[in-house]
C-alpha cells in the first residue's frame, strides 16, 4: 500500500506525461492542417519527431496512451484525406492516391506498433492481446481512407497484420524473458534461504548435542558419587558450569550474528571456532571419561576459516557420538595435510552406532554436508577390526596449499 505522501507525488509525475501527451494531439492537427493543400508529403515530416512528446504518457500510462493515440491517428488521417481531396479539387486535379494520409497514417502505425509491444513488455497477456486485436482493427479502419482498390486494400491489412503481430510477439518475448529471470532469481533466494538454514540447524546441533551429552555424563557421574565421594560431585558440578557458560556464550554469539547487532549493542561477538580450539574438546571429553588422542601427523599451519569450522565441528560431532553411543574410553583423532587436502580420520575401539537405533540422528548427516558444501568427502561406518571409523577429506585452497 502507498503511503499518503506518495499520492500527490505519483499525480504530481503524471501530470506533465498527461499534457505532454495533449500537446502531440494538438501539435500533430496543426500540421496536417497546414500541410492539407501540399502535393508533396514532405512537410508531414515535423510529425516524427512529435511522437517524443507521447513517449512519457506511454511509459507511465501504456493503455491510457495508446488510446489517445489510435483515436489521433484515426482522425488526422481522416483530416488529410479530407484536406487533400478538397486542395485536388480547387486545383482542378483528377483525385487520386492520398499521399498526405498514406504518410501520416504510416507514421502513426509504427508509433501504435511500438506501443502495443511495450504493452505485451509489460502488461499480463490477456491485455496485451486485448490491446493488439483493438489497435489493429482501427487501424484497418483508417486503411479505406487512403488505399483505393481491393487489391491496394488487402495489401494494407496484411501488411498492418504482419506489422502487429511483429510488434506483439516481440514485446512478449521480452515479457516472458523478464518473468524467467524474475523466477530464477526467486528461486535463487528460496535456496538460499534454505542453505542458511541448514547450516544454521547444523551449527546448532554440532554446538548442544556435544555440551548436552558432556552435561548428562557429569550429571550422572555426579548424582552417583554425591554420598559417598564429594569432591568428584563438586568437580563434574564445575564441569557442567564451565561448559553449560561456554554452549551459552556460543549461542548468543550466533544470534548476535543472525540480529546483525551493532557492536557493543547486545551480545558479543566472537570468531568461529577452529582447529586451535580442539583442546577444549580434549579437556570436556575427558572430563566425561574418553580420552583423546589428536596426533597431526605434518606441520600444524593455519588454514582458510571454512576450512577449520568444518573441520572442527565434524571432530566435534565425532567424538560427541564416541561419548553417547561408542561405550569406549578412548578414541583417536589424526590430521594429515598432503597433495591439497585435509584429511580428518577418528577412530575408536567401541561397539559404534549399530546397537542404538536412531544414534546416527542428525549428526552423520551434518558431517556429511558439511564436507559436500567444500566439496569434500565423507565416509562413516564400523571397522573390521572393531570400533567406528569416521574419515574426511576436505580440499584446501589454493593459498593454503602454497
Amino acid at each position: 500500500m502507498k503511503a499518503p505522501l506518495d499520492a500527490p507525488r505519483s499525480l504530481l509525475a503524471e501530470v506533465p506525461a498527461w499534457c505532454s501527451g495533449i500537446a502531440y494531439a494538438v501539435l500533430l492537427h496543426v500540421v496536417v492542417v497546414n500541410t492539407g493543400r501540399e502535393l508533396s508529403g514532405m512537410r508531414l515530416l515535423p510529425a516524427v519527431p512529435l511522437a517524443l512528446l507521447l513517449l512519457p504518457l506511454v511509459l507511465r500510462r501504456p493503455l491510457a496512451a495508446l488510446a489517445l493515440l489510435l483515436t489521433v491517428s484515426f482522425a488526422v488521417t481522416v483530416r488529410a484525406d479530407s484536406a487533400m481531396a478538397a486542395g485536388q479539387q480547387v486545383m482542378g486535379i483528377v483525385p487520386s492516391v492520398p499521399t498526405q494520409a498514406w504518410q501520416i497514417a504510416s507514421v502513426q502505425t509504427v508509433l501504435t506498433d511500438l506501443t502495443v509491444g511495450w504493452i505485451a513488455a509489460t502488461r499480463s497477456r490477456r491485455t496485451a492481446v486485448a490491446a493488439a486485436l483493438v489497435a489493429l482493427g482501427v487501424q484497418i479502419g483508417a486503411a479505406g481512407y487512403y488505399r483505393e482498390g481491393l487489391s491496394s486494400y488487402l495489401t494494407v491489412l496484411v501488411f498492418l497484420t504482419l506489422m502487429m503481430v511483429t510488434a506483439w510477439t516481440v514485446g512478449h518475448a521480452v515479457h516472458e524473458r523478464r518473468q524467467h529471470r524474475a523466477d530464477l532469481r526467486a528461486r535463487a533466494a528460496e535456496q538460499a534461504v534454505v542453505a542458511e538454514r541448514l547450516r544454521i540447524a547444523r551449527e546448532l546441533h554440532d554446538m548442544v548435542a556435544h555440551s548436552i551429552a558432556v552435561i548428562a555424563i557429569q550429571a550422572g557421574v555426579g548424582r552417583r558419587v554425591i554420598g559417598t565421594q564429594p569432591s568428584e560431585a563438586r568437580d563434574s558440578l564445575a564441569a557442567i558450569e564451565d561448559i553449560s557458560r561456554d554452549t551459552l556464550a556460543g549461542l548468543r554469539r550466533m544470534l548476535g550474528t543472525l540480529r546483525q547487532t551493532a557492536p557493543g549493542d547486545g551480545a558479543p561477538l566472537g570468531p568461529a571456532p577452529g582447529l586451535a580450539e580442539l583442546d577444549g574438546l580434549v579437556e570436556r571429553a575427558q572430563e566425561a571419561g574418553v580420552r583423546v588422542d589428536i596426533e597431526w601427523r605434518r606441520e600444524r599451519r593455519a588454514l582458510a576459516a571454512e576450512i577449520e569450522l568444518s573441520a572442527y565441528r565434524i571432530i566435534q560431532e565425532a567424538i560427541t557420538n564416541v561419548v553417547r553411543h561408542a561405550d569406549t574410553d578412548a578414541c583417536r583423532v589424526t590430521l594429515d595435510r598432503r597433495e591439497g587436502d585435509l584429511f580428518i580420520e577418528i577412530t575408536d575401539e567401541g561397539r559404534g552406532l549399530s546397537g542404538l537405533p536412531g544414534a546416527a540422528g542428525y549428526g552423520l548427516t551434518g558431517m556429511r554436508e558439511r564436507a559436500a558444501l567444500l566439496h569434500g568427502e565423507f565416509t562413516a561406518g564400523p571397522r573390521p577390526e572393531g570400533g567406528f571409523r569416521v574419515a574426511v577429506r576436505l580440499p584446501l585452497p589454493v593459498a593454503v596449499i602454497a
